[in-house]
């Protein structure tokens, strides 16, 4: 991944890349495409917030995201408890301590054609994600600090 012009080292989903058209729930692929940086979101117990001109927006234990394409709440973020499968945001490791919420399926949303597509912090292996991209903390706020609205992360094959 490029950060500016430095190259830097990032993890991409366990499914490899996928063309966006082809995107499934729960595939586990990164989806090809140009992605808006829509905003930010932290853990406040775990450090201030971010340098960034996008928005920013901290987290609680009752944060998450669904991830049921057959919820009307789908992509979307939700409070817990949900009443549908919702992935939970508030994680003990810290790869989602600093998220960036990506623009993939979101306007429209459309069922089944994936939820949760993240940017956010690598494990120390760099072990595949569920289909985010992930970078170290210190990339990801290298980056934070460039980026500003109207940004966006480009995934190719």
């Amino acid at each position: 991944m490029r950060i500016g012009e430095v190259r830097v080292r990032c993890a991409l989903g366990k499914g490899g890349v996928r063309a966006a058209a082809l995107k499934r729930e729960g595939d586990g692929s990164s989806p090809i495409g140009v992605w808006p940086l829509r905003r930010v979101l932290y853990r406040p117990d775990r450090g201030g917030a971010p340098r960034t001109a996008l928005p920013v927006q901290p987290i609680d234990p009752a944060d998450g995201w669904c991830d049921d394409p057959g919820d009307p709440n789908y992509n979307r973020p939700v409070r817990h408890p949900y009443g549908a499968s919702a992935e939970r945001l508030w994680l003990q490791d810290d790869i989602y301590d600093l998220i960036v919420v990506l623009g993939h399926n979101d306007d429209p949303v459309r069922p089944d054609k994936g939820s949760a597509i993240f940017l956010h912090i690598a494990r120390p292996d760099y072990a595949p994600t569920a289909g985010c991209v992930a970078l170290a903390r210190e990339d990801l706020e290298t980056l934070l600090a460039m980026a500003g609205p109207g940004d966006a992360l480009e995934i190719k094959s």
